[in-house]
């Protein structure tokens, strides 16, 4: 049996492809073209979201984590993922009051850095994500080094996120501009790049990128997946 997986959501395009990721390679793992495990989608308005962020008030964006933690917990859900890396700044708020365990997307972006033997990775994502201490935490961890753009990317970055990304709007002026950021980041050194919004996925990927990527929204899904059907080995 399969366990439920719960998804705090914020925005639309990165919960999405979260969502859809678990539901097709789930049935490779479950071994049936139809089959994947339960999960339960629960998001605030995303304008609650950022009235908060714009703010800095990363406890009151707890607070919205947890009670989307508390209504997925009475649907069934058994653990939670949130497809936004940005909210994870507000995790060490969440989880002493947790009602479900979580999964941490950097954590699990680091691991598997780790594991493909990169060394420093470049970070991209919302400003609020790339100045803060999310991802070098992590990748510390693992003794990686990390690299962030320059001040004036970032603004970049965030103003093609959030006025084009989250609103489904992809041009491919914005491509390029991205691609032209990743290209730096291999300049400084960086043998890998985090796709650290989630959906930066959606317009760069390893065929467009001059540095491998390391797309947070897929491996969060996939590690999901994990750990949902981590106990049908245990019983097989």
């Amino acid at each position: 049996m399969t366990l439920h997986i719960g998804i705090a959501a914020c925005s639309a395009e990165g919960a999405a492809l979260c969502y859809k990721t678990i539901c097709v390679e789930g049935a490779a793992l479950l071994g049936n073209p139809h089959a994947h495990p339960e999960v339960s989608v629960h998001t605030p308005s995303l304008a609650d979201y950022m009235e908060r962020i714009y703010r800095g008030d990363w406890p009151g964006v707890a607070e919205l984590l947890l009670a989307s933690a508390e209504k997925l917990k009475r649907v069934g859900a058994d653990f939670v993922i949130c497809p936004d890396n940005t909210l994870h700044q507000a995790l060490p708020h969440v989880l002493p009051r947790s009602p479900l365990p979580w999964l941490h997307i950097a954590e699990e972006v680091a691991a598997e850095a780790g594991a493909r033997g990169y060394r420093k990775i470049g970070l991209t994502g919302t400003q609020w994500l790339v100045d803060s201490e999310v991802y070098p935490e992590k990748l510390g961890v693992h003794g990686l080094q990390w690299v962030r753009p320059s001040p004036t990317e970032r603004q970049e970055c965030n103003r093609i996120i959030m006025d084009e990304l989250v609103c489904s709007v992809f041009k491919p002026t914005s491509v390029a501009y991205f691609q032209g950021v990743i290209q730096r980041l291999k300049d400084a050194g960086c043998d890998a790049v985090v796709l650290g919004c989630t959906e930066i996925p959606l317009i760069i990927a390893d065929a467009n990128s001059s540095l491998p990527t390391l797309d947070s929204t897929r491996l969060l899904a996939r590690a999901a997946l994990k750990r949902a059907t981590a106990g049908m080995a245990e019983a097989a």
